[in-house]
């Protein structure tokens, strides 16, 4: 077939992909050899070990022509680089010239409160809250403490005055009663209009909005979701992914598609999963553009190094995590540090039987003064919640919690200091928990993060979580975040 004589076309099958239809051979090659990623870490997952897999994912499917709707920008692109001609067919594009006032007055319309107190609706929402409106689909990135709920609550008032159901996918069932009571906060009737999923409430949609977790749902028919008209992904980076695909390319009919993430974990193929499903990134603001506005907490970091002393050997990464979380000496100096630190403080560690318990139980013993709450993954919602509350309200109290549990997802204005006691090299993990602690308070417009390294070095062989420091380094000069670092001999 002679190219000159055909284009290659772009028609929508649904609301989640696209048909690339009248390729070449070498075409469809092209774009197939363009679409495939490798998936970091599948070295180490079991279905590539047993040979039912070759760690690599797939976006376009050369059988069927299907593409995530989201990646329609990729696709013009990589056709522009390759003197590819294309005819977009009706309905692939469907932007709207939606004039940025009328968004704002709509905003403004809602009269928006926070503790019965007008809230200040900021540019960066209302330019976030345009952008998706005006696009129907967006990855809207904005830091920790930007106020992405109120950008939500705004999407969600949009679209039910619009007269369509909405869905709103968090990670936590924690999520699901912060965004609960966010809504009724901001001056709307959760109990009228939302209805909370998950593990003991009812499937069955009964009201406008349905906030769930993603694990309540991803096992649910096709037909559940074609009511909905509106589906939001709220720290959509914590979606694993087989769970995301399923429920997101359940809901074909769903035209309006909204992600909202603080950060996105710097791989091609996390983000382009995330951009096919949602839509586009946007950038909505920066961490140190909020600081530098005082619109977030100034922010302190300081780095110690703790030099262990007769390494006799090279570990292996797990031997090396064992040997830091179970040594006395460090533990001591976290606990003299949490007794010495002024302010609400939250410890956050990623082992709970071996890192965390023992820290809790040494805090108890030695910090006397200074009430000490202990949050992992076995703790209940509801517990979570009273020691988030009460926390809101306290002036020196000690949180030990598990990264997984509230280094994501909980809004806590009143926490003065952060220790990171456990290591990490996790972009996400990193700017999400320093994140629980940049939100202003009435008493309160800075906070300090104790980033806890450990040099195990061996014949000059750095360790593998010295490493990872190094890697935290980069994040946060990447960030432009203010940091020191020290050094502590054990």
């Amino acid at each position: 077939m002679n190219r000159e004589h055909y284009k290659m076309r772009i028609s929508k099958k649904n609301e989640v992909y696209l048909i690339l239809s009248d390729l070449s051979p070498s075409e469809s090659q092209e774009l197939t050899s363009f679409f495939t990623f490798e998936v970091p870490g599948f070295k180490f997952m079991p279905a590539y070990r047993s040979r039912m897999w070759d760690g690599k994912i797939r976006l376009f499917s050369p059988g069927t022509g299907e593409i995530y709707v989201g990646l329609l920008e990729y696709i013009k692109g990589f056709c522009q680089r390759n003197a590819i001609d294309y005819i977009l067919e009706e309905g692939v594009e469907n932007e709207r010239n939606i004039v940025c006032e009328i968004v704002r007055g709509f905003i403004k319309s809602l009269k928006p409160k926070s503790k019965g107190k007008s809230l200040k609706v900021r540019d960066y929402q209302i330019d976030a809250v345009h952008h998706g409106i005006s696009r129907n689909r967006a990855l809207l990135v904005s830091p920790t403490a930007s106020g992405k709920s109120l950008v939500i609550y705004s999407l969600v008032r949009y679209y039910h005055m619009m007269g369509l159901k909405t869905l709103i996918l968090v990670p936590t069932t924690s999520l699901v009663e912060q965004m609960y009571t966010d809504f009724e906060d901001y001056g709307w009737s959760s109990g009228t209009y939302c209805q909370k999923v998950y593990q003991g409430h009812d499937r069955k949609v009964t009201k406008d909005v349905v906030i769930s977790t993603w694990q309540s749902l991803y096992k649910m028919p096709k037909s559940y979701f074609n009511d909905f008209g509106c589906v939001i992904g709220d720290e959509a980076h914590l979606f694993k992914a087989k769970s995301l695909t399923g429920i997101m390319t359940k809901l074909h009919l769903c035209k309006y598609r909204f992600g909202l993430t603080g950060t996105l974990d710097g791989t091609q193929t996390h983000q382009l999963v995330l951009e096919g499903l949602f839509g586009p990134v946007e950038k909505v603001v920066t961490t140190k553009e909020l600081i530098d506005k005082k619109t977030l907490a100034d922010l302190k970091i300081k780095c110690i190094i703790l030099k262990h002393p007769n390494i006799r050997g090279k570990m292996d990464y797990a031997e090396e995590l064992e040997y830091i979380v179970t040594h006395e000496g460090r533990k001591n100096f976290i606990i003299n540090l949490l007794h010495h630190l002024r302010g609400n403080t939250l410890c956050l560690f990623q082992l709970v039987e071996k890192h965390g318990k023992p820290l809790h139980e040494a805090a108890e013993k030695i910090i006397t003064d200074r009430n000490i709450y202990f949050v992992y993954g076995g703790t209940d919602t509801n517990t979570r919640e009273e020691i988030r509350a009460l926390i809101e309200n306290a002036k020196d109290s000690i949180v030990i919690a598990s990264y997984g549990t509230f280094s994501t997802g909980i809004n806590i204005r009143n926490i003065h200091n952060i220790v990171l006691a456990s290591p990490s090299k996790s972009k996400i993990r990193v700017l999400q928990s320093i994140g629980r602690g940049l939100r202003n308070g009435t008493n309160k417009d800075s906070v300090l993060i104790f980033d806890i390294a450990d040099d195990l070095t061996f014949r000059n062989q750095n360790n593998f979580t010295l490493n990872h420091f190094q890697e935290r380094i980069q994040i946060y000069n990447t960030e432009q975040f203010d940091y020191e670092i020290s050094k502590v001999n054990l």
